[in-house]
């Protein structure tokens, strides 16, 4: 499945330039020129990543990040500014961007960036991984092994339970409904009602979750449903 790809650039041939290269890749793109209406694409629409320019009309790239952050979105961010001093980049770094780059730039060096973050905890690598983290625990998919980040002890988790983990983290940072869980995890068959999902997502956050009164890693959408955040 191609990745879909926001770019948030207000000068028209940067966005010609960037929009042309990346779909000639094989990206879905799509192209936004201001950054409040950058902010608000962000969280009402999923992409799998982000090219934001620093230096928009109405809201600044830089807080275009820190709001996607500070509301809970975490879609990887590669920062664009025509300013190269250091101050610059540590700033963009510290307010959750995961990339930076300076114009002029190489467009091969863009691309090879955009790659690299894409290939970031992917469904791929987590079908190979033995050592995957989320929140409190060290997963392995493939064993059906879980243990403590905290002092390396074995936990418990069922087959349901690791079937939920696995399906919230191939739809991390993105809201996964109660009707998704049920229809994906336990399939027509079985008929669980809503109320059976909400009970497992409560038992994992006791073992994933530092405080699972206040969890930071599978977050309630109300109304909706819950979203992994990493």
């Amino acid at each position: 499945m191609m990745s879909k790809i926001l770019i948030i650039e207000d000068e028209p041939a940067m966005q010609l330039g960037l929009r042309d290269n990346l779909e000639f890749e094989g990206y879905q793109v799509n192209v936004i020129g201001d950054g409040k209406e950058g902010l608000d694409e962000i969280m009402t629409d999923e992409y799998d990543l982000v090219v934001l320019d620093v230096m928009l009309p109405n809201m600044s790239g830089f807080d275009v990040c820190k709001s996607a952050r500070s509301l809970g979105n975490n879609t990887p961010i590669i920062l664009l500014t025509a300013r190269g001093e250091e101050i610059d980049k540590v700033l963009g770094l510290e307010l959750g961007a995961d990339d930076y780059m300076t114009k002029p730039f190489s467009l091969r060096e863009l691309l090879a960036r955009i790659k690299a973050n894409l290939r970031r905890y992917t469904p791929d690598e987590l079908k190979s991984s033995s050592g995957l983290q989320i929140g409190n625990l060290i997963l392995d998919f493939d064993a059906y092994k879980a243990q403590s980040s905290v002092d390396e002890q074995e936990i418990k988790l069922s087959h349901k339970e690791f079937e939920i983990l696995k399906y919230l983290f191939e739809n991390k940072n993105k809201v996964v409904s109660r009707f998704d869980l049920l229809e994906n995890i336990w399939g027509y068959e079985e008929q669980p009602t809503t109320r059976t999902v909400d009970n497992f997502i409560a038992r994992l956050r006791h073992k994933v979750e530092s405080d699972h009164n206040h969890p930071r890693v599978i977050i309630t959408v109300h109304g909706t449903g819950y979203k992994m955040i990493i």
